[in-house]
């Protein structure tokens, strides 16, 4: 029976088409039940069921949804208050509108995000209170190319993702803060405020989502891959991570740090404090090689006087 069922859902995956009411939803595979509503495309979302828009971007918790459809188990200088998405993939509640809830639980574990579903809290019990989405304003995306002969043009480079975000991802170019390129990094910027964004603006968390899946190899579009190419050479990303600013500071304390970043605390303290006895032990020394010429010019001194 494992292979039935295997199939079954591989199919579901790849042919989200109704037969009755054939539309393919070219902005997300992952979804089944296709209908044609007043020349629009209408999707049911795996693992939710809720209703999508196939005309635009599927919000991030709705796609984490359906991407655990089938599977409980999952991985995939910045501002200080930056932090990078630890946990991985994981099964979102999500609001009926696809937005995250605030508070997110595994069993008896509970945690609060972000408006992108990043964990911005250490992890608690159930009676964890968290009061309301913090919204994200500002996302990095920071991208390592494969090595190449010369660097690549600044400023093709700029067009081509500038190009891209606003065609592919429907988003509009006033959020894209900057496109900087420093040899082999590539740095994208999206910012977005709430009071900036519009009903009908694509939000920048779902925006980044589906770009980070392209660049990973894992698109979510219909057999639409994103190609990468700079004047005519294509370009290969060994590494792609994303780091997410909130309009309120994440609330992680000491105890939630990864190990390694404890001992850099510690050596970098240590250092410190070896580095202020070295430069006391230091003036003494100097204090009394001084205090020992000056006694020793009195005695001269005192040898001339008589």
């Amino acid at each position: 029976m494992k292979p039935l069922y295997g199939a079954a859902l591989l199919l579901l995956l790849c042919v989200p088409c109704s037969p009755q009411n054939p539309c393919i939803c070219e902005k997300n595979k992952r979804v089944s039940h296709c209908r044609q509503v007043d020349g629009v495309c209408l999707c049911d979302s795996l693992g939710s069921a809720v209703p999508v828009n196939c005309s635009t971007l599927t919000s991030k918790c709705l796609l984490m949804k359906a991407e655990m459809t089938g599977s409980k188990s999952g991985r995939r200088e910045k501002p200080k208050d930056a932090f990078e998405d630890t946990d991985g993939l994981y099964d979102p509640e999500c609001e009926n509108t696809g937005v995250f809830k605030a508070k997110q639980c595994n069993g008896t574990t509970c945690w609060c995000v972000n408006s992108a579903g990043v964990r911005r809290t250490d992890k608690h019990d159930a009676d964890l209170k968290c009061s309301h989405l913090v919204r994200t304003t500002w996302i990095i995306i920071e991208m390592k190319h494969a090595e190449i002969n010369a660097p690549l043009n600044a400023e093709s480079l700029k067009k081509f993702f500038m190009d891209t975000i606003t065609s592919r991802y429907m988003l509009d170019g006033r959020y894209i803060s900057s496109v900087v390129y420093e040899k082999p990094y590539i740095t994208i910027d999206l910012k977005q405020n709430s009071s900036d964004k519009s009903s009908g603006d694509v939000d920048i968390a779902d925006v980044a989502y589906y770009f980070e899946k392209d660049v990973k190899g894992d698109s979510i579009f219909h057999n639409n891959r994103l190609n990468v190419s700079i004047d005519n050479e294509v370009l290969h990303l060994e590494k792609t991570v994303v780091y997410y600013v909130d309009e309120i500071a994440p609330e992680f304390s000491m105890k939630s740090l990864t190990p390694g970043l404890i001992a850099v605390i510690v050596v970098v303290i240590l250092a410190i404090v070896a580095g202020i006895v070295v430069l006391v032990f230091t003036r003494r020394r100097k204090g009394k090689y001084v205090k020992a010429e000056v006694k020793e010019m009195n005695e001269m001194h005192r040898g001339l006087n008589s």
